[in-house]
């Protein structure tokens, strides 16, 4: 992932700039020191005194934490520090004594410039601090860890927030084409020129969902558009004997956008329970905007009920959903409103600008 390996560039360059701070700070402390020049006997000297921690810190960083406690694997990395570290300054003891010793010129150099050293200290101090470097390195790599879990968890929430989107949005599609296709096979005994329209109608629908419902959003316009066809299609099967009006306004943006699909839910519902062969019907579609939202009202004559046509609700459900996972449970609003003869849906959602 990107965002990962920016961490670990980040990360690397925050030991990178300490490291460095620390292997000047014998240069500068000798130059003040000398004030003419660098003695650059007593930098190596410092130098040499800084050398096990920064190996202490090699071993820790590259090795030992990410086998260890990156791993939860706590005793393991407790006791390969201990290892670590008693061991470096083991060496580093057994080092100053048994070789520096036998090599005066080195011995004279390393008891003058005990003031350039950044410590001399007996074998326990060293280990304590060793143990108190690793301590800061470990704070610092599970800060990075945190913040890299925490990324991992707001991707991970977002694919699932996508896939349920995406599930609830093609939950629709089967539903639609199974009405759209119900229609046309009632238009082939019937009227087969209009048939033959109809499935030229739904293939230009079919390319609207295949291709442009994919997006996360989609411009108003071509969702009318495709409201619109959708209409055309019911017409056929219904002629005249339905009040259908679709109403809006004549210029729209191209930048105001809505999710894809949302709208036609509500018309399929208004069709499915609005209409009867046997009772005057109506289904008016009336759609406004701003440039900060988009309303839609949605009214269809009620009928009574039986059994085979009572309404599931869950298309609008399924609706309801896909809103929350958008827009947030209270940036937008849809309200239901029913009396004897009408049904009738109010939505209210910001504009998604394209």
């Amino acid at each position: 992932m990107k965002i990962t390996k920016k961490q670990a560039i980040g990360e690397n360059l925050l030991y990178l700039m300490v490291w460095s701070a620390i292997i000047l700070v014998p240069v500068l402390n000798s130059q003040m020191m000398s004030e003419m020049h660098v003695s650059f006997d007593n930098v190596l000297i410092a130098w040499r005194k800084i050398a096990p921690y920064l190996l202490i810190f090699i071993i820790h960083n590259n090795i030992v934490a990410p086998l260890f406690m990156l791993r939860h694997k706590y005793w393991n990395y407790i006791l390969s520090n201990l290892i670590v570290v008693i061991g470096i300054f083991w060496l580093v003891d057994f080092y100053e004594d048994h070789i520096l010793a036998v090599q005066p010129i080195i011995e004279e150099h390393l008891i003058a410039a005990h003031k350039a050293s950044f410590t001399d200290l007996e074998m326990y101090w060293n280990v304590i601090l060793g143990f108190f470097m690793i301590g800061a390195n470990t704070g610092i790599k599970l800060m990075y860890q945190s913040i890299r879990d925490e990324q991992k968890m707001e991707e991970l929430k977002r694919q699932n927030l996508q896939a349920e989107m995406d599930y609830l949005k093609y939950q629709i599609n089967p539903h639609f084409f199974m009405n759209t296709l119900n229609n046309i096979h009632a238009l082939i005994d019937i009227d087969p020129e209009s048939a033959q329209n109809a499935v030229i109608e739904l293939s230009k629908m079919m390319r609207y969902v295949l291709y442009d419902s994919g997006n996360e959003i989609i411009s108003l316009n071509n969702d009318i558009r495709f409201l619109k066809n959708y209409i055309e299609l019911m017409r056929i099967r219904y002629t005249d004997e339905v009040d259908i009006r679709v109403e809006h306004s004549q210029r729209i943006s191209d930048q105001i956008s809505i999710p894809p699909l949302l709208l036609i839910v509500f018309v399929e519902n208004a069709f499915k329970h609005g209409v009867s062969y046997n009772h005057p019907s109506f289904i008016h579609i009336r759609i406004d905007h701003t440039p900060q939202q988009v309303t839609a009202r949605i009214a269809n004559s009620r009928h009574p009920v039986t059994e085979s046509t009572k309404p599931r609700g869950i298309g609008l459900e399924n609706v309801r959903k896909r809103l929350e996972l958008i827009y947030g449970p209270k940036n937008y609003t849809m309200q239901i409103e029913e009396t004897a003869d009408t049904y009738t849906v109010n939505l209210t959602i910001p504009t998604l600008h394209a």
